[in-house]
């Protein structure tokens, strides 16, 4: 027999359903619904396997959509040449470094919730991490394209490349942008290993429960042999671990370089030791807005919702609401800096950012950024779906208007008046920011289609089946109460 909890009344059965109990002497359950290895295994592979819905269709037509405007915009922007951006002699830097330091920040989470909470075991991570990696995937995707585009002449970017010629041309190794090309193309391969080795148990499942010869063939050959062995779980965990432990310094690593870009010049606003960990602050922040950006519809339109819990959304808030008062506090001491300074440059930089004439976006990188995210301290908030979607988008639309703000703010009104200038983005900025939305939520989309959104063979790791001598108390899973869930014998991960 199963161990059942018993729930003294309706309301503490419906909570404990929700995992939402806050009683310190038992675990909250992961996983809902009285579900079993097989049924684990059948809710995430049908995703794969059924017939797309209609609002797949729906959402990857609009994606599309967004997608080939971006392609418009980068073709003309080649043909025509980088002036059709709005950057001008005073803001040399405009929407392609801001979104590109956006969109390495948005990849910060996945690696956090996969790399670090797996090192501090947080069985909770079992339900996001495999979208949130996917999610760091392709976020760097969409930030590797602005820096390219930006070099001007994208067919000669290949001079950047330390090799050697006639030319005897090699790159500024002092210069912060070519310490980003060696951070983020690390973090991208890293983080692309990290995710693909985690998936191939699920590969395997895949495979043998696809009926189509052509998805058998591709899956088996992603798969690569994997039977279950014992020796293959072995080989699994501990390269699982290795790259773990590589991906680790590259959550502090990679943003921190990413901020070199600005730290180490000497640009009133710019020039700051503050700037490594509040980047590191902020995209993590931000990451983890955008996975619950993607996680509550996605539990939601996928029939996700017993094992991507409201715990799982509420930890996420909190670790959300912890990063944002860090934030706020940057925010804060790149005040108290500037007024404890007595440079007048300095000074000038940020009063002008409170009240000059971006002071709108600025106030608007306030909001989102620091009151929004205070709703996060009640539980009601945590715990309410929409509460939760709504801001996490502000969060979102704060960090892209934090890099406004560092970038253009610092930038338009320099030491000399008469080299000040307004920054006004052109239709092609717009269109290709606009556009990285649509190759961001089409690959997201397609690795819904195609790939398990859950990492099953880790979810099933805290479920009680896993281990069978101790009593379901003692684990992240509990079944539903007064229900009493059949185990499936034979092997685990099928």
């Amino acid at each position: 027999m199963a161990n059942v909890t018993i729930h003294s009344s309706p309301a503490a059965a419906a909570e404990y359903a929700a995992n939402l109990g806050d009683d310190p002497t038992t675990r909250a359950p992961l996983v809902t619904g009285g579900h079993d290895f097989a049924s684990v295994t059948d809710k995430v592979i049908d995703l794969n396997l059924r017939r797309p819905t209609r609002g797949w269709y729906i959402g990857f037509a609009c994606s599309l959509a967004l997608l080939s405007l971006l392609l418009i915009t980068i073709a003309y922007m080649l043909v025509t040449g980088v002036g059709v951006w709005g950057n001008n002699n005073t803001v040399g830097w405009g929407f392609d470094i801001i979104n590109f330091v956006f969109w390495v920040g948005i990849g910060h989470a996945g690696t956090l919730i996969s790399a670090i909470l797996f090192l501090l075991r947080q069985n909770w991570r079992t339900g996001v991490n495999r979208f949130a990696e996917a999610m760091t995937i392709f976020a760097v995707m969409c930030a590797g394209i602005f820096p390219a585009l930006h070099v001007g002449r994208v067919w000669l970017i290949y001079w950047l490349a330390p090799y050697p010629d006639q030319m005897a041309m090699w790159p500024q190794a002092r210069s912060p942008l070519l310490w980003d090309v060696f951070a983020v193309t690390t973090y991208a391969l890293v983080s692309t290993m990290f995710w693909y080795v985690g998936m191939i148990p699920d590969l395997a499942t895949l495979r043998d429960r696809t009926k189509k010869r052509i998805a058998q063939l591709v899956y088996g050959i992603l798969a690569m042999g994997w039977n279950g062995s014992n020796r293959h779980w072995v080989r699994f965990e501990r390269a699982y671990l290795l790259l773990a432990a590589l991906a680790t310094p590259l959550v502090l690593s990679v943003h921190s370089v990413v901020s070199f870009d600005f730290a180490v010049s000497s640009l009133p606003g710019w020039h700051a030791t503050i700037f490594p960990p509040y980047f590191v602050a902020g995209a993590v922040f931000g990451g983890f807005a955008m996975v619950l950006v993607l996680a509550v519809p996605a539990r939601q339109w996928l029939g996700l919702k017993d094992l991507i819990t409201m715990r799982h959304l509420e930890n996420m808030c909190k670790i959300m609401l912890g990063t944002g008062l860090i934030v706020a506090y940057a925010y804060a001491v790149e005040f108290f800096t500037a007024w404890y300074s007595h440079h007048h440059y300095e000074q000038f930089v940020f009063l002008n950012r409170a009240v000059g004439p971006y002071a709108w976006a600025f106030w608007v990188m306030v909001a989102c950024n620091v009151a929004i995210p205070q709703l996060l301290w009640f539980k009601k908030m945590r715990t309410n779906v929409w509460v939760i979607l709504a801001v996490a988008v502000c969060v979102n639309i704060g960090m892209w208007f934090e890099r406004f703000v560092i970038v253009v703010t610092s930038l338009h009104r320099d030491f000399m008046p008469s080299a000040w200038a307004m920054f006004t983005p052109t239709w092609v900025d717009l269109g290709m920011f606009a556009g990285s939305f649509g190759l961001f939520f089409t690959l997201f989309l397609l690795f819904c289609r195609f790939l398990p959104v859950v990492a099953m063979a880790e979810v099933k790791t805290i479920m009680p089946a896993a281990h069978p001598k101790h009593g379901p108390d003692r684990y992240d899973y509990q079944p539903d109460p007064d229900t009493e869930p059949p185990l499936r014998r034979g092997h685990w991960w099928t």
